[in-house]
């Protein structure tokens, strides 16, 4: 039923076997997609993946309840309040 398939990498560009072996696991676990990375290229994205979060850029705003300059992380907007942590907190514990 199944037949072994030459696949090319998405990333690395390098050809690939499907075998009817893994497409066997693959129509068993119900996945629809065949893979488009080599075994070398899956293993470099899933270390990337396992390798923890990265690191977030910070911007400077200034609180709009006490005007002490904080850091935030998204980019702040002049139509919208931006607190500081503790200000952030007294606000929701309040509601």
């Amino acid at each position: 039923m199944f037949q072994d398939k030459t696949i090319v990498c998405k990333d690395c560009g390098a050809e690939f076997v499907f075998t009817a072996g893994e497409q066997e696991f693959y129509a068993d676990k119900g996945f629809q997609n065949e893979p488009q990375r080599c075994k070398d290229c899956r293993s470099q994205k899933k270390a990337q993946r396992s390798a923890g979060p990265q690191q977030r850029t910070s911007y400077e705003a200034v609180c709009a309840q006490c005007g002490a300059t904080t850091t935030v992380p998204f980019v702040p907007k002049d139509d919208r309040p931006v607190y500081c942590e503790a200000c952030f907190k007294s606000r929701r514990n309040n509601y």
